[in-house]
């Protein structure tokens, strides 16, 4: 500290000795210091190449394609040459892979035709001689470019510029402009590859431009397709190891193929119209500023195809006659599919026309096979072409996705995905709820004719979906269970009045009644008409979304009468009406149906499940089908436990839109599932079937049971029944379910009847959830407008303690009069545990 004291003493002394000098001397250092670090570390300025004249740029060896933007290669470069009228527009970027290696594949991603990365951008000349690429985002919007509030709102929202380019040349009139955009499109950016979220979810890794290439780049009217060959590195990505073990090594490269569609938005926007939670439609979005003058508004709108009449038709149209549309929706069937399922994908197609003349229009949609005298130029990678890929993927699924325009919600175009495998899915549904009516599906393997039905089906189901078409849960829910075994009803009205549920197959439908095999399978219903009709009908004295509403509700009230059309969200965790795989009013009587049907399979497994020269392997997953088909009747009914009915309105509507499942549902419910899981369902335990595929029938049992108990015991149903009591006089009390559940587990208490191994494990795990619930922290997660839980300050934590203590009493008092030791001690565990769980001393 002396030294350093007497250091600044000395530069003191120095610094009043000649402060005028070492001023004028440290001038001259810090400029010329400054000159020698300027002459080092700052680059010239780059001047931008001087703008060469068109011939030069593009030479006589250039090869063209004229389109929205005309495209050139010169060699080995590619050059844009973008109209002056094409700047400021708004091009949608589509980008999917075209040919993918099979180490790039996790469960239904990773295969050609997937997505990789979707934006929306513009071309804009910039100053010094610069074409922009902003990245255009429609999070916030205000519609009247004049007012003060547009002008806020796109202060506060200024488009990102992604790239820029240096103009190479003007063009020959002068009213275009050349850039080089080879680097771009043979690059690795979010544009024309794999954005941030795909590349983690791939593992994708660094990119190799020296093993990466340009295959070809076409320009048609509104749209161009970029075809590259891209290879990476491949990357661990989020690989999570076994704990313990070492993060895995992964070495080797990515070559993928790759194609990007730039196509350019309508400029004719489509008439959008609202989306509504009454009608199930998928939306786009952004947050309104002009709408609602004294705040903001969120403004969704549904996807749907812009379809409309021909101009020489729209008076025809306006008087409610049937017209074609000026562009049908057409559905291209990718000819790698195996031939003999081609017919069955294209009547999936085509049974949507019947539900379009709702509409108001005739021959909306079909699908074909591409046929080069018909259509020159179609490509499965140009997206002005829709198509369902087939995937060589053993991945048991089909997905049905689209691409709409952000402004207006128009589907521009989509690509199902039907992967090879769901043939298997389609397999394990039909065997598990048909077989006992329908004796072509009682072997391994199903003739042509059935499994292409099916495949019609599941076509159909995701042709839906790519009309703009959600699930509808709830759609099965208005039928009565007795009128599915009733041969008459089903054949007029189906078993689900929407193939856009998750209803499947008529499970309910007994052998006795002899159903007709075609009134098995669902298609498409009245449900599924009156969508297409709300959704696609135009109503031409209405100019815009806001102008139609208050019609468009009125409309939708009036059709709303009819309970076939309504429609059951998937998303909500609590309404039962509104459930995956369920048929049927009353989920209690459908599952009796469903359990007898269930246990005919069982006496006939081995038989309908086995082939020659052959192992156990399907006799095992069918055996898995019939424990799952089994725990969904469960699942049915576990769902009235706390359950809460949403019933979406607008105020013109009376009535609530929010109602507790009623007591004596809920009860029915638990009176179910005790006769069905907690008494030992010995039915599914057939010996000769589980000593083939070693399956321990304790095993099997306590997963069922446990799978039950995880959803009655859920925080959240919890805390709905002990806030039930605050909303209605006549709820199911959260004391009186745990007093009722407590009964029916430990019914053997009360007679000292012997406790088996299967009523210990339920006993045990009754006891262990209970437990979980005392000492865990149930905060509050919000799923949508769903509270998840959150009864940390409620009276939950204290009824489950009550019941704990209950439970004990009884089980020490038990304890002591069973001779069996097993049982005692038993008992005696189930006191150990609560004790220390509650801290008993």
């Amino acid at each position: 500290m002396k030294n350093v004291l007497r250091f600044f003493c000395v530069l003191s002394l120095l610094a009043s000795v000649s402060t005028f000098s070492q001023v004028k001397d440290s001038v001259k250092v810090e400029v010329k210091a400054k000159k020698d670090t300027a002459n080092i570390t700052k680059p010239k300025d780059k001047k931008p190449e001087k703008i060469q004249p068109y011939e030069k740029v593009i030479t006589d060896k250039a090869v063209s394609d004229e389109g929205v933007i005309t495209v050139h290669k010169v060699e080995d470069k590619y050059f844009f040459e973008i109209p002056d009228k094409s700047l400021k527009k708004d091009f949608l970027v589509v980008t999917r892979l075209t040919k993918a290696g099979a180490e790039m594949r996790s469960g239904m991603s990773g295969y050609a035709g997937d997505q990789i990365s979707q934006n929306v951008i513009s071309f804009e000349k910039g100053p010094q001689d610069k074409v922009f690429v902003r990245s255009i985002s429609f999070v916030d919007y205000a519609k009247d470019s004049t007012s003060a509030m547009y002008n806020t709102v796109m202060r506060n929202n200024v488009n990102a510029i992604e790239f820029a380019f240096d103009v190479k040349a003007f063009g020959k009139d002068k009213k275009s402009t050349v850039i080089d955009v080879t680097d771009f499109i043979n690059g690795d950016n979010d544009i024309v590859s794999f954005d941030g979220r795909y590349k983690k979810g791939f593992r994708v890794g660094g990119f190799q431009k020296d093993k990466s290439f340009v295959n070809f780049v076409k320009s048609f009217p509104t749209n161009i397709e970029i075809n590259t060959t891209k290879t990476y590195n491949r990357s661990a990505g989020d690989v999570s190891p076994i704990p313990g073990a070492p993060k895995p090594e992964i070495s080797g490269n990515y070559t993928v193929e790759v194609n990007s569609s730039i196509i350019l938005l309508p400029e004719d926007k489509m008439q959008a119209r609202y989306f509504d939670p009454r009608v199930g439609f998928f939306a786009v979005g952004y947050t309104d500023f002009d709408l609602n003058p004294q705040g903001v508004e969120r403004v969704s709108l549904i996807k749907r195809w812009r379809l409309e009449p021909k101009p020489k038709d729209v008076e025809k149209y306006k008087k409610g006659e049937l017209v074609e549309p000026a562009k049908p929706i057409v559905f291209y069937i990718d000819p790698l599919t195996p031939k003999k399922w081609i017919p069955y994908l294209i009547q999936g197609v085509n049974d949507w026309q019947k539900a379009f003349e709702k509409a108001g229009f005739k021959n909306a949609i079909y699908a074909k096979l591409p046929n080069a005298k018909d259509d020159p130029e179609w490509s499965l990678e140009d997206a002005r072409f829709s198509a369902i890929v087939y995937k060589p993927s053993d991945v048991p699924n089909a997905s049905g996705p689209s691409i709409a325009d952000p402004r207006t919600g128009e589907i521009l175009e989509s690509h199902i995905n039907w992967y090879h495998n769901v043939m298997k899915l389609l397999n394990d549904w039909y065997f598990v709820q048909a077989s006992p009516n329908d004796p072509r599906a009682r072997k391994v393997d199903f003739d042509d004719e059935l499994m292409g039905q099916l495949i019609r089906f599941v076509s159909s189901h995701e042709v839906g979906h790519t009309l703009g078409l959600r699930h509808n849960y709830g759609s099965s829910s208005t039928v009565p269970v007795e009128n599915l075994r009733n041969n008459s009803w089903l054949k007029a009205n189906g078993h689900t009045p929407s193939i856009m549920d998750y209803a499947r197959f008529n499970y309910v439908a007994q052998p006795e009644d002899k159903i007709n095999v075609d009134n098995l399978m669902p298609r498409i219903g009245d449900y599924d008409d009156w969508a297409i009709e709300w959704g696609y009908r135009r109503f031409y004295n209405y100019n815009s979304p806001e102008k139609e509403k208050a019609f468009i509700n009125k409309w939708t009230i009036e059709k709303l009468q009819n309970p076939r059309l309504w429609f059951g969200t998937e998303s909500n965790p609590f309404d039962p009406r509104s459930q995956s795989e369920q048929v049927g009013d009353n989920p209690m009587i459908a599952g009796k149906y469903g359990v007898k049907n269930l246990q005919r399979i069982i006496e006939n497994l081995e038989a309908w499940s086995t082939k020659p020269n052959e192992d156990y392997k399907v006799l095992e997953g069918r055996y898995n089908q019939v424990s799952g088909q089994f725990a969904r009747y469960l699942g049915h009914v576990a769902k009235y436990i706390g359950g809460v009915k949403e019933t979406p309105k607008t105020v013109e509507q009376k009535g609530a839109v929010y109602e507790l499942v009623s007591k004596i549902e809920q009860k029915e419910a638990l009176k179910f599932l005790n006769d069905y899981v907690f008494t030992t369902p010995n039915w599914i335990l057939k010996n000769s079937v589980l000593t083939k595929i070693d399956k321990a029938p304790v095993e099997v049992v306590e997963n069922l049971q446990n799978g039950v108990l995880n959803r009655i015991l859920m925080p959240a149903v919890l805390d709905n029944l002990n806030k039930g009591e605050s909303q209605d006089a006549n709820a199911y009390a959260l004391f009186d379910y745990l007093q009722d559940l407590k009964t029916d587990v430990f019914s053997e208490l009360n007679t000292s009847s012997k406790i088996d191994i299967y009523r210990r494990n339920l006993q045990r795990n009754l006891v262990e959830n209970l437990i979980s619930k005392v000492n865990s922290a149930n905060k509050v997660i919000v799923i949508g407008t769903s509270r998840l839980g959150g009864f940390e300050n409620s009276d939950v934590k204290a009824l489950v303690r009550g019941i704990l203590r209950e439970i004990r009493d009884q089980a020490s008092k038990a304890s002591s009069q069973y001779a069996d030791s097993v049982t005692k001690y038993h008992l005696e565990d189930l006191v150990y545990r609560i004790d220390k769980a509650l801290e008993i001393k």
